[in-house]
């Protein structure tokens, strides 16, 4: 593909810097505005039909003056008047009308566009990979989220609109010129020129300006995020005046472009000035020549200086919009980046996108389909990762062509020191992450999800506990609902809440302890009910304590189902069919619990040093 620049952008500052995520070409992004236009092309074309007539209909204004000028210049009587004013005041409340009505389709012809280009870029920067968002770092993909979809928003809401309005009105005022006399026209065209010398002027120097200071204010909140969230480590090692200066340098940065794009501003403004005083000046003198050789009359030299002087308007808005529309431009470039890089390959091509996946996570179907209640288990599948190798960036490889296989049912523990690969083993089993080389063949979905990630990061989201769950299957009943969470013995806590079900948790609702919000994540797994799922490390926030119920949880969640344990605890090796050992990227070891125990090798290792430091539990 070729949807997004050959190089991504880099942010550079203080010596450090971040892959950041790809910004698309222009005629990408316009194929991509396309797209995203052509399910309302119905409403698009009726709107501008609309603000078409509105136009034509306002241009009667200067000729009904030009006619009122000529009876006044000749002397005729006060009755004649009457017309021209009956029609002026019919021409007003026409064009009202019809603008308001072309305006109306206009803008919600875009807000429709808006909300289709925010639900994609959400749905597809859901599924970007793990360490493609790491390398970018948080702040690029909240500028992302945020100023970039404000600026397209800002001009959806009022740029769209004045710029068709303002386009309209520039090329049926030129044709209106050319119909009173083709000299006016060619008179009001020396202004064009130097229109066009400004447009150019500025479009130069503003696509680069914007995108700079895009890439700028993502390293500014980038730096704030990393502030911020590390705090209490930036105070433990004095770190305070470093980060200040980051900060103030990321952010003198952003400043410096602004105080930039403000100066391009006064220059665009200063340019266009000059070029209407030329073109008013050229149609009053050609004006002036027609009326003395009584070619037109006062009335119609009158009628073409008020239709150039009326072309103020337009034409400065639609050049004034260029900044908008420039700002608009670069950020729609990066949010079309993103749905780019995340987007999923043709399933119908075999292949995934060479570009940002260049390994297929293929899928095959599952041997059944899932039960429908939510304690069911579901049919299960095999797995199988095939030479897979997997490196973050550049000399950083955690996998060496690990080659793996799951029956159908079989419960794997992964198990290995800090840095063997364990998790991004996991996450490309699970389809989260895409390996570098290598092929993974996971269930592929039905009506259920096929594959559950469970991680130890559980967010716990803002709304009832029966809300939270039914993310996972929002057409589960309240029976359902209960009977998952049965199932990883969190009932009678949840029962026990202030409303039950109907209790909010999350922000700003009841707080719900590490243990418990794990087994909020185990219940929606079961009301998911995937034929794999992936546990990495999901008992790890708990205490020693609450560890033990997290464990018997996930044992009641993963029963039936084919699963690829992360243990953080060899408890969980235990309890599994098979034990995987990792080292260095490597499988170095695997079989059966009691087998690798009484070996000599590096599971036994791991197993005697981490069972000599268990105490006996406390009655």
């Amino acid at each position: 593909m070729t949807t997004t620049a050959d190089i991504p952008e880099r942010a550079e500052s203080g010596g450090d810097s971040a892959e950041l995520l790809p910004v698309a070409t222009p005629a990408r992004t316009r194929a991509a505005l396309r797209a995203l236009i052509r399910p309302d092309r119905g409403l698009a074309l009726t709107g501008i039909g609309v603000l078409v007539a509105a136009t034509a209909v306002g241009l009667l204004v200067q000729p009904l003056l030009g006619r009122i000028v000529d009876i006044v210049a000749d002397g005729r009587p006060a009755a004649d008047l009457t017309l021209p004013v009956v029609l002026l005041v019919a021409v007003a409340a026409v064009q009202g009308l019809t603008t308001t009505i072309g305006l109306t389709r206009v803008a919600r012809l875009g807000e429709t566009v808006l909300a289709r280009l925010r639900e994609r870029f959400v749905e597809r920067a859901l599924n970007l990979p793990a360490d493609r968002l790491e390398r970018a770092g948080a702040g690029d993909l909240t500028a992302r989220v945020t100023g970039d979809v404000a600026r397209v928003a800002e001009a959806v809401r009022s740029a769209l609109p004045e710029m068709a309005r303002s386009v309209l009105a520039i090329v049926l005022t030129l044709g209106a010129l050319a119909l009173l006399d083709v000299r006016f026209l060619l008179a009001a065209l020396l202004a064009v020129p130097v229109q066009l010398l400004t447009a150019r002027w500025y479009l130069r120097r503003a696509l680069t300006l914007y995108a700079d200071q895009r890439i700028a204010n993502g390293a500014q909140q980038q730096q704030l995020l990393e502030t911020i969230g590390g705090a209490v480590t930036v105070r433990g090692h004095r770190l305070e005046a470093r980060h200040t200066e980051r900060s103030a340098g990321r952010s003198r940065r952003a400043v410096d472009l602004t105080m930039r794009s403000v100066n391009l501003v006064l220059g665009f403004y200063g340019r266009l000035h000059i070029a209407e005083y030329i073109g008013l000046a050229a149609v009053l003198i050609a004006g002036f020549w027609l009326v003395r050789d009584g070619a037109v009359s006062i009335g119609t030299a009158t009628a073409a200086a008020l239709y150039f002087h009326s072309l103020f308007g337009p034409v400065n808005a639609a050049l004034v919009l260029l900044d908008d529309a420039q700002s608009a431009a670069a950020g729609l470039a990066r949010l079309v980046g993103v749905t780019d890089l995340a987007e999923d390959p043709d399933p119908a091509a075999g292949k995934a996108d060479p570009a940002p996946c260049p390994v297929p996570h293929q899928r095959t179907a599952p041997d059944a389909a899932p039960g429908p209640k939510a304690v069911t288990a579901p049919a299960t599948a095999a797995v199988t990762a095939h030479a897979v190798s997997h490196a973050y960036g550049l000399g950083r490889p955690v996998l060496h062509e690990v080659s793996l296989t799951l029956e159908p049912g079989e419960h794997v523990a992964l198990v290995g020191t800090s840095g063997a690969g364990k998790s991004t083993l996991a996450r490309i089993v699970a389809g989260v992450q895409q390996p570098t080389s290598g092929t993974v063949t996971a269930p592929a979905g039905s009506g259920a999800a096929a594959v559950v990630l469970v991680t130890q990061e559980v967010h716990v989201f803002t709304g009832t506990l029966a809300e939270d769950l039914r993310l996972a299957r929002p057409d589960a009943t309240d029976a359902d609902l209960r009977a998952a969470l049965a199932t990883v013995h969190a009932l009678d806590w949840a029962e026990a809440l202030p409303d039950g079900l109907g209790t909010v948790v999350g922000e700003g609702g009841h707080r719900l302890d590490p243990a418990r919000a794990q087994q909020l994540a185990l219940a929606r797994l079961v009301l998911a009910d995937p034929a794999l799922a992936v546990l990495d490390e999901a008992t790890a926030e708990a205490g020693s304590a609450g560890a033990r119920v997290l464990e018997r949880s996930a044992e009641a969640a993963l029963a039936g189902r084919t699963a690829v344990v992360v243990a953080h605890r060899l408890t969980q090796a235990v309890a599994a069919d098979r034990v995987v050992v990792l080292e260095a990227g490597r499988v170095v070891e695997s079989g059966p619990h009691e087998e690798l125990r009484d070996a000599d090798g590096p599971y036994a290792a791991l197993w005697r040093a981490w069972s000599g430091s268990r105490t006996a539990p406390h009655p």
